[in-house]
């Protein structure tokens, strides 16, 4: 397997990404996998429609970036190609690397209209949405899509190569239908014959969540990369620990307490110098459960986190939680809870 790979012009140095996660993939999360050995990142699903809007929370939040941050890329959601050409115009004075555009979102309020996983069932209009794109970005440009629609219309090589034909540079491909959204059986087929049938980078997605179930998507599905989403979520080391394995096959220890609380207080800083103490703390409250699950007996210093207001009662708890839980024997792993209880839009 590569371990790296170039979308058009641009080298993306490592061979997995951090996919972008609606409501979670800000600045401060983007930076603390960037620690860990994650070289490239999306921001968040981002509406072409409020880029056009100008709206301030978009624009000045969901954008926000530094050079830290590099390279990194956007995903773009919409289905009108005014409203695309507008947006892109907008983000003429970013510096994006990579514009995605959504084809995947599964959610019932981004399909309704017409958005998103909807698109899979129009190949030919989702084809001449990605030529306005590709024919008004100035960067390379990439798409996401799904399985199917459902598991009588699992479509994906066609609408593959339809989104080829529009002049993308890379593909990604979550291997689950719509109708699936983020449970059932990942189809690994289905990526293999979508990277057998293009001849432009492919990534492959869905639960990504250890190294050794990224290295099961780079086995049989030939892949160029693997996009990292759930996985990542209170386990910014994946990146650190999936290159350890894929270049030696050892299967990295789980990070003691110590770093892990080390690691929860340095992502709760960056999210109250980013948003303020007043919204960084309550922002962090769903990164610390999901950098405590799997501890036993959690339930109480849970409470309290979110029970915190501030950046200091919020270590605090974390403190608490590095005194309570020090022998690393006390945590298990809970890849099969990660995997059937965490809902995020990607």
């Amino acid at each position: 397997m590569k371990s790296m790979f170039n979308i058009g012009t641009l080298q993306i140095p490592s061979s997995c990404i951090l996919a972008p996660l609606a409501g979670v993939s800000d600045l401060p999360f983007r930076l603390i996998n960037r620690e860990f050995g994650c070289a490239f990142a999306f921001t968040e699903m981002v509406s072409a429609r409020a880029l056009t809007y100008e709206n301030k929370n978009t624009l000045h939040k969901m954008l926000a970036t530094e050079t830290a941050d590099r390279p990194l890329g956007i995903q773009l959601l919409g289905n009108d190609r005014e409203v695309l050409r507008a947006a892109l115009d907008k983000l003429g004075d970013y510096d994006f690397g990579v514009i995605d555009f959504n084809a995947a979102c599964p959610v019932t309020k981004v399909t309704v209209k017409g958005e998103g996983a909807s698109l899979l069932r129009e190949p030919v209009k989702l084809r001449e949405l990605l030529r306005v794109v590709v024919n008004n970005a100035a960067v390379p440009v990439t798409v996401k899509i799904r399985a199917g629609w459902d598991g009588a219309s699992v479509n994906a090589r066609d609408v593959a190569l339809h989104a080829q034909d529009a002049g993308i540079h890379g593909l990604c491909v979550h291997g689950r239908t719509r109708e699936q959204g983020y449970q059932g059986r990942v189809d690994y087929r289905v990526i293999y014959e979508v990277k057998k049938a293009l001849t432009i980078p492919v990534i492959a997605s869905g639960d990504a969540l250890s190294p050794q179930l990224i290295k099961k998507l780079f086995d049989e599905t030939g892949c160029d990369g693997v996009a990292i989403a759930r996985g990542a979520l209170g386990k910014p080391w994946i990146f650190r620990d999936t290159h350890q394995f894929l270049q030696t096959g050892s299967i990295p220890q789980r990070p003691d307490m110590q770093e892990i609380a080390d690691t929860m207080i340095a992502h709760l800083k960056r999210c109250v110098a980013f948003h303020g103490e007043r919204t960084g703390t309550p922002i962090f409250r769903k990164f610390f459960n999901w950098y405590t699950r799997g501890l036993h007996e959690i339930r109480e210093l849970r409470c309290k986190a979110y029970q915190a207001g501030t950046e200091q009662e919020m270590i605090a708890v974390i403190n608490n939680v590095r005194l309570t839980y020090w022998d690393p024997g006390l945590a298990h792993s809970a890849e099969s809870e990660l995997r059937n209880s965490v809902q995020v839009r990607f």
